[in-house]
C-alpha cells in the first residue's frame, strides 16, 4: 500500500510541476518558434500534430471517434480556447516579449467573473472578489504603462497597445470557450474530447494563416534549428504532456489546487525568459505583475474551503489575536 501511495504522490508532484513548469516555459517556446514560423503556421502544425498523435493512442485502445454532435462541440471549444485563445497569443508575441506576454495573460481569470454572467450576482455580492478585480484592474494598468514608454518609436509603440489589446482578446476568447465547453460537454472521453479539439484547431489556425497571407511569406530555409525545437516542445509538452497532467490533477484533487497555475505560470515565465533569453522586466512592470497576481488570489480566496481541523486552528488563532489586540475586554469577563 505504501508503495502504490509513494507512486502516486510522486505523479502528483511531476503533474503539479508539468503544469507550472511547462504552461510557464511554453511563451518562450512560442518566441523562439516564430523566429522560423509565422504565427498561426506554428500554432497549426502545434495543434494538429499534438491532435493527431493523441488521437491515434486513443484509437490505439480501440475508442470511438464519437458523434458528429461530439465532433461540432469540440470544434467550437477548440476554435475559441486553442485557435483562438493560444494562436492569438502566438500573433502578440511578434510585438512583445514572452515575459510581457504572460503577464498579461495573467489576468485570465478576471475574464472568467466578468462573462460569467449566471454567477454575476454571486461574484460582485462577495468583497473579495470586488476588491481583487478593482485590485487586479490597476495592477494591469500599472503594468501597460511600464510597457508602453512615451520614449519608444510611434509605430513601435501603436504595435505594443495592439498587441496587448490582442491578448486580452485570447483571454476573453480562452474564457467562452472554457465556459462553452463546461456547460455543452461533448460526451466524449476527455483524452478523446482534447484530441478533436485540437486537430479541429490546427486545421482553422492553418486556414487562418492562410487568408491572412501566411504561406506567401513562409519560407523553408528560413527555418531555424531554435524554431524547430520550440515547435517539438509545444507539441510534446505544451500540448500533451501538461494538457494531460492538467486533465489527470483534476480529476485526482481539488480544482481549486490545481487551478493554482494561474498564479505560478507568469512568474516562472519570467524567471526563464530572464536566464535563457535575457529578457527584462522593469521595476514598473515587476510591481504590476505583483498586483495582477494579487488581485487574482483575492478573486479565488473566497473558493478555499479549508478542513475541519484547520478552521478549528484558525478560530483559535484569531482568539489568539483579539486578546493581544483588545487584553482588557477578556480579563473583565
Amino acid at each position: 500500500m505504501s508503495i502504490i501511495k509513494n507512486k502516486t504522490t510522486l505523479l502528483i508532484v511531476l503533474a503539479f510541476a508539468g503544469i507550472y513548469v511547462i504552461w510557464g516555459s511554453t511563451f518562450l517556446a512560442i518566441s523562439y518558434g516564430l523566429k522560423g514560423f509565422p504565427p498561426f503556421i506554428l500554432s497549426g502544425f502545434r495543434f494538429l500534430a499534438a491532435g493527431v498523435l493523441l488521437l491515434l493512442w486513443r484509437k490505439s485502445k480501440k475508442e470511438s471517434t464519437g458523434s458528429a454532435t461530439g465532433w461540432k462541440k469540440n470544434a467550437i471549444t477548440g476554435i475559441l480556447i486553442l485557435t483562438g485563445g493560444t494562436g492569438l497569443v502566438a500573433w502578440g508575441e511578434q510585438y512583445v516579449t514572452s515575459t510581457e506576454a504572460a503577464i498579461a495573460i495573467a489576468t485570465g481569470p478576471f475574464w472568467f467573473i466578468a462573462l460569467d454572467r449566471k454567477n454575476w450576482k454571486t461574484y460582485f455580492s462577495n468583497r473579495l472578489i470586488t476588491l481583487g478585480l478593482i485590485i487586479g484592474f490597476a495592477g494591469l494598468l500599472l503594468f501597460l504603462q511600464g510597457s508602453v514608454r512615451p520614449a519608444q518609436a510611434e509605430n513601435d509603440g501603436s504595435l505594443k497597445v495592439l498587441a496587448f489589446i490582442i491578448l486580452a482578446l485570447s483571454s476573453v476568447s480562452w474564457v467562452i470557450g472554457s465556459l462553452y465547453s463546461k456547460n455543452n460537454p461533448a460526451g466524449n472521453s476527455t483524452f478523446m474530447n482534447i484530441a478533436q479539439q485540437l486537430i479541429v484547431a490546427g486545421v482553422a489556425s492553418l486556414i487562418v494563416a492562410l487568408f491572412r497571407g501566411e504561406w506567401t511569406v513562409f519560407e523553408l530555409s528560413e527555418i531555424t534549428t531554435s524554431s524547430i525545437l520550440g515547435l517539438l516542445f509545444l507539441v510534446f509538452f505544451g500540448s500533451i504532456t501538461a494538457y494531460v497532467s492538467y486533465i489527470w490533477l483534476l480529476s485526482v484533487k481539488d480544482p481549486v489546487l490545481v487551478s493554482t497555475h494561474t498564479y505560478i505560470n507568469p512568474i516562472v515565465a519570467v524567471i526563464i525568459g530572464w536566464l535563457v533569453a535575457n529578457e527584462c522586466i522593469s521595476s514598473a512592470q515587476f510591481a504590476g505583475l505583483g498586483i495582477i497576481l494579487s488581485g487574482v488570489a483575492l478573486t479565488n480566496l473566497s473558493r478555499y474551503q479549508f478542513e475541519k481541523r484547520t478552521q478549528v486552528k484558525i478560530r483559535k488563532f484569531n482568539q489568539v489575536l483579539k486578546r493581544i489586540v483588545n487584553p482588557y475586554k477578556y480579563i473583565t469577563q
